[in-house]
């Protein structure tokens, strides 16, 4: 069984850990010191639903159902789209790129609402939790697709709350505006390559 959830933590990690719309923002998040942890647990959260969801099968229907990911697709080129944008424009913008601003950032509400919109509105997290973890889990058999799916969450918890708890190690590089400017336009770049990918996909 350890063989079985070492198997899903890699799994796991092999996929969440890239550059990507949901990973840039919890950088962003970590780095501002801004509602870290529940945008952390909503994400590692929504991962493990998805998980689950994939080892009970529902990854079947939604491969009988395609046009699901089609709806999810445009609304994600459309969201990703206006994210992109606003990243740019605060890297545009210093007056907006100061870590040190004593001004009230986003809500909570806010926030999480943008991580659950980045989380949902991807395509490529059915098919990568969904799909293709969950139909590796179900080679592990009736009790081990559970263990595996285990290890997969573990490695989405871990990666989420070090990946935002240690951007914070980054706060004294960011206490330069230029360096917000810098981040802000690789984020730009990084949504619209994804809004490119699904349109063109």
């Amino acid at each position: 069984m350890l063989t079985t959830l070492l198997a899903g933590l890699g799994s796991g990690l092999s996929l969440i850990v890239a550059i990507g719309a949901q990973n840039a923002f919890v950088l962003r998040q970590g780095i501002r010191r801004e509602h870290v942890g529940p945008v952390a647990l909503l994400c590692a959260l929504a991962d493990a639903l998805l998980i689950g969801a994939g080892v009970l099968g529902i990854g079947t229907l939604v491969e009988r159902a395609p046009v699901v990911l089609d709806i999810v697709r445009w609304g994600g080129v459309a969201f990703l789209l206006c994210y992109a944008l606003l990243a740019l424009r605060r890297a545009v913008h210093p007056d907006a790129l100061r870590a040190g601003e004593s001004g009230p950032g986003a809500s909570l509400r806010a926030a999480l609402a943008t991580a659950a919109a980045l989380t949902f509105l991807n395509p490529h997290v059915y098919l990568d939790t969904v799909l293709l973890l969950g139909s590796i889990a179900n080679q592990h058999g009736d009790d081990g697709r559970w263990v595996f799916a285990t290890g997969a969450a573990l490695a989405s918890f871990g990666w989420f709350f070090g990946l935002g708890y240690g951007a914070r190690r980054l706060a004294p590089l960011f206490a330069k505006p230029m360096a917000w400017r810098v981040l802000d336009g690789l984020i730009a770049v990084v949504m619209t390559l994804i809004v490119l990918s699904l349109a063109l996909g």
